[in-house]
This record gives C-alpha cells, structure tokens and sequence, in this order.
C-alpha cells in the first residue's frame, strides 16, 4: 500500500512519514500543493494524508480537483482548522475522514487501516485465502493456523496479491506498491520477493502463478491450471 503525505510542517511531515513506513506502508512526502496535485494525478497512491494549508494550492483545492478528476483514494484531512464549518465543508468536497491537530499517532493510523480496509476488503481486518490468513491491523500472516514469518517486502507484496485476489496483478504495480518516489525497486527484486513467498506458501497450498507478461495472481494450488 503506498500513502502520499502531503504536509508542509518539516517536522510533522517527517514524523507522519517515518510512522507510516515503520507501520509497512510505502510513504511519499510532498510539502508543496501544486507538486501533490500532480503526484495524485499519476494514480500511484492507495491514500492521501493532506494538510489544508499549503503553499501555491491549498488542500481543499486539490480535494476539489481530485474529485472532478474522478479519482477515488481514500483522502484524511489533518488539519489544525476544528470549526464545524471547515470540517463539513472537507467532508462535502470529498474527504473520507477529518483530522485535527494535535492528534494521536495510533488514531491515525488506526484510521488510515480502517479506510484502506473499506476500499480493499469491505472493511474487514483479516484477509483470507483458503489457510492463508492475513491481518491488516496486526499486519501479522498465518498459514493453516501457524504464524508466518515474511520480511517487510514479502508481506508487502502478499498484502496487494490478497486484496486483489481472484485478480492479476502486474509487475508494475507492485513495484508501485513498495517503493516510495526516488526508491528503486528492480523488477528483478520483485521476481525474488515472488519466488521466496512461493515457497513459504506452497507448502500450505497456496500458489502464487504467474502469467507471463501480465503478471501475478494468488490462488489455492488446486485452483492453478496448466
């Protein structure tokens, strides 16, 4: 899963980024409204953390462009701005979820589980293939009842084959899913996070397939076909 933070306090946005890789997620960082804007508009990002006040285009803008542009990432405010007035306007423009600082860390990560479990599970916390049971919350994997133990990259990329499961995923859009903007991922290192994932897997029954020059899919082993 990978989050654009958009905030221009060095500090804060520093911290948000450090919880939010520490938590498994990939985090890009824009300071700047008009640089968010486009980096939203390239449709690499699962969720938006957004500040409203921002240099050369303020958050409500860029919540207002995004919308008219159809683009649907689940977007949380987090803002300094508590009247009623503001947070109703946020939620009418299109926000998902509305912030005020000071904040606690945990909420907001909680809430940003909570939104990407909406958009990619309907809202359920434990993502299931067959034996293979996956806990966004915890973000802690078991396979037929045991725990299993995956590096940070590994359950990044079991985490977008479950929530799409039933579907292919391509190369490119993991490597998307891991990186954060001027970090290499190399398709190659995505071919070796597949083929050690296979083999943690396999001996539960779970297959990861590939179809070539499409990509990957994750399917019980009895589901795979010649």
């Amino acid at each position: 899963m990978r989050i654009l933070i958009v905030e221009d306090d060095e500090i804060l946005a520093y911290s948000l980024t450090r919880a939010m890789r520490a938590a498994g997620y990939a985090a890009d960082l824009s300071s700047d409204g008009e640089q968010a804007m486009a980096m939203l508009l390239d449709g690499c990002h699962d969720l938006a953390i957004l500040d409203l006040n921002l240099p050369r285009l303020d958050g409500l803008s860029i919540l207002r462009q995004l919308r008219a542009a159809k683009r649907v990432l689940p977007v949380i405010i987090l803002t300094a701005r508590d009247a009623v007035e503001d947070r109703v306007l946020g939620l009418d423009l299109g926000a998902d979820d509305y912030l005020t600082k000071p904040f606690s860390l945990s909420e907001l990560e909680a809430r940003v589980r909570a939104l990407l479990r909406r958009g990619q599970s309907g809202g359920a916390a434990l993502i299931s293939c067959c034996g293979l049971v996956f806990d966004s919350t915890a973000r802690r994997v078991s396979l037929n009842g045991e725990p299993l133990e995956l590096s940070a990259r590994e359950l990044a990329v079991l985490e977008t084959l479950l929530f799409r499961q039933g579907k292919v995923v391509s190369k490119e859009h993991l490597i998307e899913s891991l990186c954060d903007w001027g970090e290499e991922v190399t398709p190659n290192a995505i071919e070796v996070y597949v083929h050690r994932l296979r083999k943690k897997l396999e001996v539960g029954g779970i297959s990861i397939r590939t179809l070539r020059g499409l990509g990957y899919m994750i399917k019980k082993v009895a589901e795979n076909t010649p």
